[in-house]
């Protein structure tokens, strides 16, 4: 099924116009920001988040103005922390394409994170919402949170899966929740109808992080990561940590230790792999995607009436469930 045919039907105008405001936004006439900026929209995505506020704001009245300036800001604030991420993690790609820090450096790298940060607050200041831009500028300090904890809990002796959710909540599920909130203000909807499609944000955004963490665990050049990297970064995820808690191996403990310590070898790796598919760490996953995804729906059946873009938030969750990318 072409999944993301039915995501755009109901806003490809306003798609349009969203994808040609951020790319303006993203142009610089000249020197050497103007190749980063040229470099960083060449690799496009599939516009997952503006996406799904364009579909709430629409759902609960209209894509207007505020709208758009809302979601170009939420972008380019996304696009500014995958940049700094980029150079915390030292990863040499991003969405199989050199990232900015590899192709450039460190120092360029940070100086163009800031301008796009800059240019995301410049965006959603036109939205003149003074909510809006509160929820855009409490997203940075969660997505900023986030990243703190999951270097915090790298040191951190115990493998929780609480700690997991925490982490995942202020990091990937907190630019979704965002992403639904701001588009159902911006579409007046009422408090009760803003929080309600801020739990189906944060369902989309945990599915969307696991389905994520899975990839991990599986050879792909589809995904343009190689197989074990979140070990080798000392994250240990939602398979892995399923499978230590309940065989509690102290062979395989003592290698998820060595993870968190930054010591353990590319075989070490491939034996947690390993021992994480044949103990039930993938079905679990699977299982707690499939939860989230039940709880989401719910939104759609009481929250959307309007029955293309209630086929288009369906057809969103379904392609963030069964992705393969």
């Amino acid at each position: 099924m072409d999944y993301l045919s039915i995501i755009k039907l109901p806003i490809r105008e306003e798609l349009d116009e969203f994808v040609r405001l951020f790319n303006q936004s993203l142009t610089h006439k000249e020197g050497l920001l103007a190749q980063v900026l040229e470099h960083i929209r060449n690799r496009g995505g599939k516009r997952m988040r503006p996406m799904l506020m364009l579909l709430i704001a629409k759902n609960f009245g209209e894509v207007t103005f505020v709208a758009q300036n809302a979601a170009i800001g939420l972008e380019l604030l996304h696009t500014a922390s995958l940049v700094h991420d980029d150079v915390v993690d030292e990863s040499g790609e991003r969405r199989g394409q050199a990232s900015v820090n590899a192709t450039y450096n460190n120092k360029v790298a940070v100086l163009v994170g800031d301008y796009i940060l800059s240019t995301a607050l410049l965006n959603v200041a036109l939205t003149k919402s003074e909510a809006i831009v509160r929820d855009l500028a409490e997203l940075g300090r969660t997505l900023s949170n986030g990243e703190i904890l999951q270097l915090t809990n790298i040191s951190n002796q115990e493998i929780s899966e609480e700690v997991y959710y925490q982490v995942i909540k202020q990091k990937t599920a907190a630019l979704f929740e965002a992403c639904a909130v701001i588009g159902a203000k911006a579409g007046n909807a009422s408090e009760e109808a803003v929080e309600a499609a801020r739990m189906f944000g944060q369902n989309i955004g945990i599915i969307f992080q696991i389905r994520d963490d899975i990839f991990d665990y599986y050879d792909s050049k589809e995904i343009g990561k190689p197989t074990g990297n979140d070990m080798a970064e000392g994250k240990l995820t939602l398979p892995v940590i399923y499978a230590l808690n309940t065989t509690q191996d102290k062979e395989m403990l003592a290698l998820a230790m060595k993870v968190k310590e930054g010591e353990v070898s590319a075989e070490e790796i491939a034996k947690l792999v390993a021992f994480t598919k044949e103990n039930g760490g993938i079905e679990y996953a699977e299982h707690k995607m499939e939860e989230f995804h039940t709880e989401a729906v719910g939104f759609i059946s009481e929250h959307v009436t309007d029955p293309q873009i209630a086929a288009a938030l369906q057809a969103y969750l379904d392609f963030v469930i069964q992705r393969k990318n």
